[in-house]
């Protein structure tokens, strides 16, 4: 993607006689460590935006019960699951799976729902399972949906009301977007519904802060965050025109462990 953009930076550059610094490229995505940070410079990044490590932060919106399960994932503790917002149509969003079971349970979700069920067609252990997962009956989950649609989508309300299927879609769609405002508010009794937004950057930067003083979340302030991971890059693409330049660096000098830093 990064390639394109820059293209059509190029392109506009020289059709309005623009120079090139006047249009600055940034990277997001995957930005988690050092490593990561100055492989996007070494594209020819002019920023990178983190992700991810900024929801296990102090200044995150998220609730301590998420920021803790955040802490503990590693690089493969995610998995896709369908997005609140586009069930219907399979979206899929990049959750946390370590810890919760949000993720497998809103697969079997979309699953029913992409076979056709509605609730009155699923069996009885079928149905069992759904209220479970729901924590209350499907009748009084519709309801809850069906009252906040009447007033914020009253065409969407009618259709529920009147197809099964659409009805089930919506009770659906409310337990993945509970999923969030749980994980929120931390919910303790919903913890294991918990829906949170997360890459694989997050179980790097774990691996990358082990033993120091980032380790611990009462410490994770964005600042820290952002200058110790711009910090390691520096001394990453410096070794790395040392080397080009001939030299023979040790590949140890390259390791850059947390520390308290200021502007």
């Amino acid at each position: 993607v990064y390639t394109s953009v820059a293209a059509v930076r190029a392109e506009i550059c020289r059709k309005f006689d623009f120079s090139q610094d006047q249009i600055r490229i940034g990277l997001a995505g995957g930005i988690g460590t050092p490593q990561a940070a100055a492989a996007a410079f070494a594209m020819g990044a002019a920023y990178v935006i983190t992700g991810s490590v900024n929801q296990a932060c102090v200044e995150s919106g998220l609730s301590e019960l998420g920021k803790e399960a955040l802490a503990k994932a590693g690089p493969a503790d995610m998995m896709m699951a369908p997005a609140a917002d586009m069930f219907e149509q399979g979206v899929k969003v990049q959750v946390l799976k370590r810890g919760t079971l949000f993720g497998p349970r809103g697969e079997k979700l979309y699953r029913f729902y992409r076979d056709g069920a509605t609730f009155e067609s699923l069996s009885d252990k079928d149905k069992a399972w759904l209220e479970d997962v729901l924590g209350e009956r499907f009748e009084t989950a519709w309801q809850a949906s069906h009252a906040y649609l009447a007033k914020a989508a009253p065409q969407t309300a009618q259709r529920g009301q009147d197809d099964a299927r659409v009805r089930f879609a919506l009770v659906c769609r409310r337990y993945l977007f509970m999923g969030a405002q749980w994980a929120r508010e931390g919910e303790a009794a919903r913890r294991s519904d918990f829906q949170i937004w997360c890459g694989p950057a997050m179980g790097a930067f774990n691996e990358w802060v082990t033993g120091s003083f980032l380790e611990p979340l009462n410490n994770r302030n964005v600042a820290q965050v952002g200058w110790n991971i711009l910090e390691g890059a520096t001394r990453i693409t410096r070794i790395s025109q040392l080397r080009s330049a001939g030299l023979a660096v040790p590949n140890a000098l390259q390791a850059f462990k947390p520390r308290e830093l200021a502007i």
